[in-house]
């Protein structure tokens, strides 16, 4: 068993190695490692017009995307834990999650078909672009809010707040907020990380203004091999800082409610 992780382990280092190796590269061309030393790959990558306004635009994607999942996924989590009850909060999170299990690319067909229409064009928009976004990370979002709120025993603290008089707004303001911060940051690091990453959908969906950084990135791979990985490195440092912090954040929520216990 350790052979094989080690070998997993190797497997999946090895390509992020050489994404390293090659962005710093000075050519890299029919030989299993590249040549010289240089960071002008960094410098080209931050200085063409392209990458530029796709990393800002997928920065907003990434922005619009987790508010709302706020917006929309807070409310949802919590109608599916505090009124939902036996089929249907089986129905609701099976609705919930359906994205997850329904390839990327059906969806994005669907809004082709949907969205390019005379009635509804919006193919190409930023805006439909973000609910795409909604719809794929909508998921675990909802999911890691109903079970914190299930661990947390929230419905408890809830009622025990609404004996003592607390209409529902202060129970939300008092209560709720407080409790879910923690679950909330996190749900909302990993929705950055996924978002930030995404390129079936952008691929299809997202118009020439609105393409995100995953998708010009496909575009690096036909130029120059040191170019192509510095880019790729880029986006690949973006999603797991992303990645990292929400560890760090679910870990520390952990301690905090062990020491509570």
């Amino acid at each position: 068993m350790p052979i094989v992780a080690i070998a997993y382990l190797i497997f999946l280092a090895a390509p992020v190695l050489l994404l390293g190796l090659g962005s710093f590269g000075e050519s890299w061309s029919n030989t299993l490692l590249p040549s010289g030393f240089t960071v002008r790959w960094f410098q080209e990558v931050a200085g063409d017009p392209s990458f530029r306004r796709a990393f800002f635009t997928s920065l907003q994607i990434v922005g619009t995307t987790c508010v709302l999942n706020l917006v929309v996924g807070l409310p949802l989590a919590y109608a599916i834990q505090a009124g939902a009850k036996g089929g249907v909060r089986f129905a609701a999170r099976l609705v919930t999650l359906l994205p997850v299990a329904v390839p990327e690319l059906v969806l994005a067909f669907g809004f082709i078909l949907v969205f390019s229409s005379d009635a509804l064009p919006w193919l190409g928009s930023f805006w439909l672009l973000a609910a795409g976004h909604l719809v794929l990370t909508l998921p675990y979002t909802v999911t890691a809010l109903v079970a914190d709120m299930e661990q947390l025993n929230l419905e408890e603290y809830e009622h025990a707040a609404a004996t003592l008089g607390a209409s529902f707004p202060a129970r939300l303001r008092d209560v709720t907020f407080p409790l879910l911060r923690t679950s909330l940051l996190s749900a909302m690091l990993t929705v950055a990380g996924l978002s930030i990453g995404e390129f079936q959908l952008s691929n299809l969906v997202s118009g020439f203004l609105s393409r995100t950084y995953p998708v010009v990135l496909l575009q690096a791979f036909y130029g120059a091999t040191g170019f192509a990985c510095a880019a790729t490195l880029v986006l690949l440092f973006l999603a797991v800082l992303a990645a990292l912090t929400s560890s760090l954040t679910a870990q520390f929520a952990q301690a905090n409610k062990t020491k509570s216990a």
